[in-house]
């Protein structure tokens, strides 16, 4: 919405386009002139209201579906209405409080995010999405190799600061304790402060484009490094609950645009994409239709918040659902949660 478009709505207007959107949210109907005039308490004509009703038409805030005499807000419409008309008080003490319990410090963190996602589908009866925590770069800091019996190697693998992490890895062949310290030797010089998964991917690189020259240390190191500095499998990229709450909205009853919407939700790539532009944000962020940039969204609302943890954004979270979701009520359960999260996945919380 443009400062222009904003500054030709007089507050007449702004009441009814207010009191329009907040019924269409409650019941999902067109609005008439007749049943506009009384919710906003103003004492005009259907025939002004009308008029008032045409002219926000014509500003591109609302439409006439099919052939009603009622109006729907559209995604302009809403986001005029969200960004300056919109009143949210805090969230009461009581929600507060459950939200608390149930984010429970104490517990397994991908058991948090779960419950996170859930949380938010449950109190906002919409879909909650909770983005995995980026997982933290590794670098190499120093590594050891000590022969075991059966073909078996214990790792020794300091990264970051202070992580030290034991992996037993099974090799082709037996090594003896000089050749392994030959190796970790080699690694450290070569390697040490670097990203853990790019010293992997280098030094496979390096096997490709030398393989002919490559002398048996580098083969050795090689060979542990391949199966050392492999990256875990990733989880879930983003944790997704109550997507069935959807198909209550009449709006979003469309089987075609269901099944577009949970492939969507299946595929991950274009939300995750979307919830990546939200870590940038230092607060509450809304994407409403067809501002998502992506058409399986178009009747949809984003609500999301980024958490942190010691400071640091490490994901985002949100609620997915129609445009006309209760913004008052979405808004400052989305922003509490995302507080909640972050505080119970700190390190000692």
């Amino acid at each position: 919405m443009t400062v222009a478009t904003e500054s030709v709505i007089n507050e007449r207007a702004q009441r009814l386009l207010k009191a329009l959107v907040e019924r269409y949210i409650r019941e999902g109907q067109p609005v008439g002139s007749r049943t506009l005039a009384r919710d906003a308490g103003l004492d005009l004509s259907p025939a002004t209201v009308r008029n008032v009703m045409s002219d926000l038409e014509e500003l591109g805030l609302l439409r006439a579906p099919h052939t009603s005499a009622g109006r729907i807000p559209t995604a302009q419409g809403y986001r005029l209405f969200v960004d300056t008309l919109l009143t949210i008080e805090p969230l009461p003490r009581v929600d507060v409080s459950r939200l608390r319990l149930q984010l429970n410090p104490a517990a397994d963190p991908d058991d948090l995010l779960a419950s996170a996602s859930g949380l938010l589908s449950d109190v906002t009866r919409l879909a909650g999405v909770v983005m995995v925590p980026k997982r933290e770069s590794l670098t190499l800091r120093h590594v050891e190799f000590l022969p075991l019996s059966a073909n078996r190697v214990l790792v020794i693998l300091v990264v970051n600061e202070h992580d030290v992490q034991n992996r037993i890895i099974q090799t082709p062949r037996a090594y003896s304790a000089a050749e392994l310290q030959q190796v970790s030797n080699y690694l450290n010089r070569e390697f040490a402060g670097r990203d853990l998964h790019r010293v992997r991917e280098e030094l496979l690189r390096g096997m490709r484009e030398t393989r002919e020259s490559v002398n048996r240390i580098m083969v050795t190191a090689i060979e542990m490094a391949d199966q050392v500095f492999t990256p875990a499998p990733e989880s879930d990229d983003f944790v997704v609950s109550g997507q069935t709450n959807l198909m209550s909205y009449a709006e979003m009853s469309d089987i075609d645009k269901l099944r577009q919407l949970f492939e969507a939700f299946n595929t991950k790539r274009d939300l995750l994409q979307l919830l990546d532009h939200a870590l940038d944000a230092e607060r509450v962020q809304i994407f409403i239709g067809e501002e998502s940039g992506y058409d399986v969204l178009d009747a949809c609302s984003l609500v999301t918040a980024p958490y942190e943890v010691d400071g640091d954004v490490v994901g985002v979270l949100g609620v997915i659902g129609p445009t006309r979701m209760a913004y008052d009520r979405v808004i400052p359960i989305v922003d509490i949660t995302a507080k909640l999260l972050g505080s119970a996945l700190k390190p000692g919380a």
